[in-house]
């Protein structure tokens, strides 16, 4: 059941769901908007020119309030808010129409799970022939909100807990399957 504003006031109020820092026009009729942060990590070129799971990658990370974003370039950037989320609730990120109107497509892996404690990182490519210049406090995205039908036996404690700042990929931290 995807939550409505009014679940959302009430579980903020409560403390039940954190959001900082948040306004409360960000919040939407079945969402809250996510602002972009100040931090925005690309990754280095590597010797090899290839790009292995099993190998850390290492990234370049700056902090400014604007990125120019490249035709065909990809970043890593962070939400602006730090979110706690109770252990029965996940939440999905959606993109703003608006922006990928202009050809930004925020590629993140699109979940969130219970239990998550962080910064969320959000994948950016623009597939415009023109740059597009990001600024930080800009609503880029949404969190839709809904809620499980128990509480999770394992909430999220992974690799990526209490992140913050533009979190590159830790998969060479995966186990072999």
């Amino acid at each position: 059941m995807v939550l409505s504003d009014r679940t959302i006031f009430s579980m903020l109020e409560k403390g039940t769901l954190k959001i900082s820092p948040m306004e409360w026009d960000q919040v939407q009729p079945a969402s809250v908007d996510i602002r972009l942060g100040n931090t925005f990590s690309i990754v280095e070129d590597s010797p090899t020119g290839i790009i292995t799971l099993d190998k850390e990658i290492r990234y370049k990370t700056i902090e400014s309030d604007t990125y120019v974003l490249l035709p065909n370039q990809f970043v890593l950037a962070t939400t602006m808010e730090y979110f706690e989320l109770p252990n029965d609730l996940t939440a999905f990120v959606e993109g703003r129409s608006s922006l990928g109107r202009m050809g930004l497509f925020i590629q993140n892996a699109g979940w969130v799970d219970p239990g998550f404690k962080g910064e969320i990182t959000l994948e950016l490519y623009n597939v415009n022939r023109c740059a597009i210049e990001l600024k930080a406090g800009r609503r880029v995205g949404q969190l839709v909100f809904s809620r499980m039908d128990a509480m999770a036996l394992k909430p999220y404690n992974g690799k990526y807990q209490g992140q913050k700042g533009a979190t590159g990929s830790k998969a060479f931290l995966d186990e072999e399957v």
